[in-house]
């Protein structure tokens, strides 16, 4: 049986593969379920001081196209695959005075599994940055092995509060350094893809301290409007504003903002999120060099916590390592950042030479062009 161990910013995780911070974990039993499952990690809905209010009705939604047609809709039906999670839920709304008490009797149910704190504050002025180590103080006494920044929530109006963060290099670095202040615990920085160039706010964050970065939450997105009726397929009174799209959809696009970090930093720690519902999407992250993956939409649509999900997850990547023993790959460690170096710019690309050469395609069938 190949070692799924990983230690990541100095925690050993007996797999490395955690809930992400999502609706499914605001629940203390939820999470406890997800322990049962064999997740390594849990990272908690996102924590705040006071309570918020959140819209009416369902929080997330999942977009379908239809199978061998076009309609993409989040109307459930049969025949369809899915392509995205969509929410426009803010933070939990339940304040830190709720969950403490919640968080230290998880780590004492389960003390060989890792809680990770999500948590958010507002980042304008010195009161709010105190509201950050508040939060810290909290979660840390009450056990929670690591905290995770909430730089990159999509829908928070503040320009001073999640994805507004995420964006300044500036806040970045500020609030980071706050935290780490009071911080005994590792301290992990959610990231927003929704940025010209994640590298510089990676920079920012690791020059106020942190220990680790999480990429890419999910991405700013508005729902279809529904051709029968004319309405947006979500909508409270008519109106819509901008939420967040996860799920397979954005795979691709995550990894790309996973090579730009790891290749920007490669000695510094990082979590990949972001479209994986099987090892085989996971794979992508560890060899790009992460230590750990969290993952969302697919363990919502998998009895919200994802049994089967973690399931695949683990086997997979145990029947992995046993394959490629003979290559030296027998631990996480051995095959984190493999692909890394094989992420180029375009001018690195070798070009074909010669007289058969056909402007970027091979083949007279190549799919997508037109023939002669």
């Amino acid at each position: 049986m190949a070692d799924l161990a990983s230690v990541f910013t100095g925690i050993r995780f007996v797999n490395p593969f955690l809930l992400a911070s999502a609706p499914p974990t605001e629940s203390e039993g939820n999470i406890a379920r997800a322990f049962e499952a064999g997740w390594g990690g849990v990272v908690t809905k996102t924590i705040g001081l006071h309570p918020v209010h959140n819209v009416p009705g369902p929080k997330t939604r999942f977009w379908r196209i239809d199978n061998g047609g076009s309609r993409l809709s989040m109307a459930k039906r049969p025949d369809t695959t899915l392509m995205a999670s969509w929410n426009w839920e803010l933070i939990s709304d339940k304040p830190m005075d709720w969950w403490l008490p919640r968080l230290e009797a998880i780590k004492k149910a389960w003390p060989d599994r890792i809680l990770v704190a999500s948590i958010m504050a507002g980042s304008g002025n010195d009161k709010e940055l105190g509201n950050w180590q508040t939060l810290v103080e909290g979660v840390q006494a009450a056990g929670v092995d690591a905290i995770e920044l909430n730089f990159s929530c999509p829908h928070m109006d503040r320009v001073d509060m999640g994805a507004n963060v995420g964006k300044d290099p500036v806040l970045c670095s500020v609030s980071t350094q706050a935290v780490k202040a009071v911080a005994t615990v590792p301290v992990w920085v959610k990231l927003t893809p929704a940025t010209a160039n994640i590298v510089e706010e990676a920079e920012a964050t690791f020059l106020g301290g942190a220990d680790a970065i999480s990429s890419s939450n999910t991405w700013p997105s508005v729902p279809l409007v529904d051709p029968a009726t004319g309405e947006f397929e979500v909508n409270v009174d008519g109106r819509v504003s901008a939420g967040g799209m996860g799920g397979p959809a954005i795979l691709p696009l995550s990894l790309a903002k996973m090579a730009q970090l790891t290749q920007a930093f490669p000695g510094r720690a990082f979590s990949g999120i972001g479209g994986i519902s099987t090892f085989a999407h996971a794979l992508n992250y560890l060899m790009l060099g992460c230590g750990t993956v969290q993952v969302a939409t697919a363990a919502m649509l998998d009895h919200a916590i994802g049994p089967n999900v973690i399931r695949d997850l683990t086997t997979g990547l145990s029947d992995f390592l046993d394959r490629n023993g003979e290559r030296g790959w027998n631990t996480v460690e051995d095959i984190r950042g493999l692909t890394r170096g094989k992420v180029v710019a375009q001018s690195a690309i070798a070009r074909p030479d010669g007289s058969g050469y056909r402007g970027g395609y091979q083949e007279d069938d190549a799919e997508g062009y037109a023939r002669g």
